[in-house]
């Protein structure tokens, strides 16, 4: 996503909300190096898996200015999967979170041109989905994508064939940034969103590449920036600019859910559990973005530092708001009272 969402009047973008809130609290790093895919010619060689558990990192290529999505990789531990929002084009970007370098960069090939990709899953099938399901218009196209394609086995820049599938909403076009793979059946989850709220979409037992796929609301959730399933299929976690929460997951719907402590970040906008289902990692968009490791079981309530180091990632201080908690609650108070006044003068002008 590239800003908070607007059709008319005021237009604000999460680089400014950010920006304004920084000046207040904390000083947060923005730039805007790009580099075309052909800047990188040569994956970085992955680090040697030493069997420590993932920790907070960031993403050092110039190319990635916008991660929007964020996927554990079940084939090579410690490797995390992303790619941009928009004008990118169909890449995706292996990442090695130990040293925070491109190692992999996986060209799609068979699909069309992508429009606003949001999100990205890996399913229990191996092979990593990933969703171009973004509406900067706020739901006015009538159909968005998702692509799949077989997760390497080798760590390489490679072109590869990704099946396109064609998705619709059962009650019209919505503007999406979460989409979720169930690990156990395999079924394709999004989460719509909108300045009050979103629904949580649950698209057929199986995606067809011949047809429509139509996805249908099955409950209500909060305005969200992208989810995942833990990796046992027991939990689905959705966040948001502010915080994040977790739900109970059984015969795919929704129950009983707790807070989970997310870290203040400029532009909050990706999540996925570790590959053992021991910790979180939290994205951010913006040059050089920080991805903070949170530990499930501790601090789960958001009022108390981590263990280590008072970090929310319980490790060093990468990304807007990492190491800093009290910076963090303050950050986000000011953050949430600035949207709030962005929606605000929204809907004044609507009127």
């Amino acid at each position: 996503m590239r800003s908070l969402p607007s059709r008319s009047g005021l237009r604000l973008s999460g680089a400014a909300v950010a920006a304004a809130t920084a000046g207040a609290v904390l000083l947060i790093p923005f730039a805007s190096a790009y580099a075309s895919p052909s800047a990188v010619s040569s994956p970085a060689a992955p680090a040697a898996d030493d069997g420590t558990p993932d920790e907070s990192f960031t993403i050092e290529d110039p190319r990635i200015t916008e991660s929007s999505g964020l996927a554990a990789s079940r084939a090579h531990p410690g490797v995390y999967w992303t790619h941009n929002d928009s004008d990118d084009g169909p890449y995706i970007y292996a990442v090695d979170s130990r040293t925070g370098r491109t190692v992999a960069t996986i060209t799609l090939r068979g699909i069309g041109d992508p429009r606003d990709v949001e999100a990205i899953s890996i399913g229990p099938d191996g092979a990593v989905y990933v969703g171009d399901i973004g509406d900067n218009l706020g739901g006015s196209w009538d159909h968005v994508w998702i692509y799949r394609f077989p997760e390497p086995k080798r760590l390489r820049n490679a072109t590869v064939s990704a099946t396109q599938f064609t998705v619709r909403y059962a009650d019209g076009p919505r503007d999406a940034e979460a989409m979720m793979v169930d690990p156990g059946t395999g079924r394709v989850y999004i989460a719509s969103k909108n300045e009050n709220g979103g629904g949580l979409y649950e698209g057929p037992a199986r995606l067809s590449s011949s047809g429509t796929n139509t996805f249908r609301r099955i409950a209500e959730v909060p305005w969200v920036t992208d989810g995942a399933f833990s990796p046992d299929g027991k939990e689905l976690l959705l966040r948001s600019y502010f915080s994040a929460r977790a739900y109970a997951w059984r015969n795919g719907r929704l129950g009983a859910d707790h807070p989970v402590r997310a870290p203040f970040q400029g532009q909050a906008e990706s999540v996925t559990y570790t590959a053992d289902g021991k910790a979180v990692m939290f994205g951010s968009e913006g040059a050089e973005s920080g991805v903070v490791r949170v530990d499930l079981g501790k601090d789960t309530d958001g009022d108390s530092p981590s263990k280590k180091g008072g970090s929310a990632s319980g490790g060093g201080d990468t990304g807007a708001g990492a190491g800093r908690p009290g910076n963090a609650t303050l950050g986000a108070v000011l953050l949430a009272g600035l949207a709030a006044l962005f929606f605000g003068v929204r809907r004044m002008r609507k009127k």
